[in-house]
């Protein structure tokens, strides 16, 4: 299994042109669209909560890593700012509605669309590991 690296830094501007390209290449571009757009969802929400509350929007790195298996994609986030509180996923459930600015709706999403999510904190480094199927190819 091939696995491609993405580098990318934390700001919106930065991760929405990360992501684009990300979104071009290997092995994104090989996808069908409602699977290109699943994994667009969830990395854009993904990458957006490091820029906002792991580097609170000051510059730091973030790693992409990819993977394409049959039937789904294996990705790795990593970055090195703030850890999660309580170094873990926020809980499981839907925010109510006076909590959807701040209250989590975008870990409703990624849960939604990827499985077996899974947070580490190694040092100073955090690593969000998850899933995306892959039922449909577009070659």
């Amino acid at each position: 299994m091939a696995e491609t690296a993405i580098e990318l830094t934390s700001g919106a501007k930065s991760v929405r042109e990360g992501l684009r390209r990300a979104l071009r290449g290997p092995p994104f571009d090989r996808l069908a669209m409602v699977d290109r757009s699943n994994a667009e969802i969830v990395l854009a929400e993904v990458l957006n909560n490091i820029a906002e509350h792991a580097y609170a929007g000051r510059p730091g790195p973030i790693r992409l890593w990819v993977a394409r298996e049959p039937g789904r994609l294996c990705l790795r986030v990593e970055d090195e700012g703030r850890p999660m509180p309580g170094h873990r996923l926020p809980p499981d459930r839907l925010p109510a509605p006076g909590e959807l600015a701040e209250g989590g709706f975008g870990w409703h999403l990624i849960r939604a669309l990827a499985s077996d999510l899974r947070y580490d904190r190694c040092g100073s480094l955090n690593r969000l590991c998850f899933h995306l199927r892959t039922e449909q190819s577009a070659g």
